[in-house]
């Protein structure tokens, strides 16, 4: 625990390593939330943005690109033309989703996470360990857009296209908005309702039983109500991390 909470307060104290050097609007409520917790630290998040890149055509196009457009909103036709017209290379319009990485304290703090996150239909997140015992949960989803616009210079799809991907990429901004919304409130109540292990268990061995005990206690109370119930989408992954929890006890 002394660690972790090493680990954290050097983590937090360094200078912001994004472009704009500051948390994102959406993100930076959510980043507060979790890093007033002892048991959790993040360390990137990007509340999800469109951007217009050129590249030099090499395929690395995070170190040599030129970024003509970035906005965290929903952009308009207007916006991508304007940027086209400074273009030299290969274009890329690109929508990113909303991602959040978070070092975690135990297992069973990344599996909350985790938990709420695939609730909120953050669908592609999941947990690392690494060699050294670091827990990182990664939130993510898969509704990513990303399409080439011109080659050398030259743009090579029609105005009316760069309308439909705009109108795509926005509907996908909406509803990265109404995720960030429900993990944001479902990440609240799943924090209040979590019980810490150390006060269920205060001695022996079982002091390290799940937070999610909580979690297993109501899912049986609804079977107990309707034995015949059909596991739904959610029930499985609540099932799969109890059964998780449970073999690390």
């Amino acid at each position: 625990m002394a660690a972790f909470a090493r680990r954290k307060a050097q983590r937090l104290a360094l200078p912001d390593p994004s472009r704009k050097r500051a948390l994102d609007a959406r993100a930076a409520e959510l980043v507060r939330l979790l890093n007033a917790r002892e048991r959790f630290c993040t360390t990137s998040s990007c509340d999800g943005r469109v951007t217009v890149t050129d590249t030099d055509g090499t395929g690395v196009q995070k170190k040599n690109c030129t970024w003509l457009l970035v906005t965290h909103d929903p952009c308009a036709k207007g916006d991508v033309m304007t940027a086209l017209e400074k273009a030299t290379g290969d274009v890329v319009f690109k929508f990113e989703p909303f991602v959040l990485h978070v070092l975690c304290r135990e297992l069973q703090d990344a599996q909350l996470l985790h938990s709420v996150a695939i609730d909120s239909g953050f669908r592609n997140s999941g947990i690392t360990v690494g060699r050294g015992g670091k827990i990182t949960m990664a939130v993510r989803s898969t509704h990513c857009l990303e399409v080439p616009l011109s080659h050398q210079g030259k743009l090579m799809v029609s105005e009316e296209y760069i309308e439909f991907l705009v109108r795509v990429a926005n509907q996908k901004m909406e509803e990265n908005i109404k995720r960030i919304d429900r993990f944001h409130k479902g990440l609240e109540l799943a924090l209040e309702a979590a019980v810490p292990a150390d006060s269920l268990f205060p001695q022996g061995p079982e002091k390290s039983h799940s937070v999610y005990v909580h979690r297993r206690k109501r899912r049986t109370a609804r079977e107990q109500e309707n034995p015949s119930r059909e596991m739904g989408a959610q029930d499985d992954t609540e099932s799969s991390l109890d059964l998780f929890a449970e073999i690390m006890i």
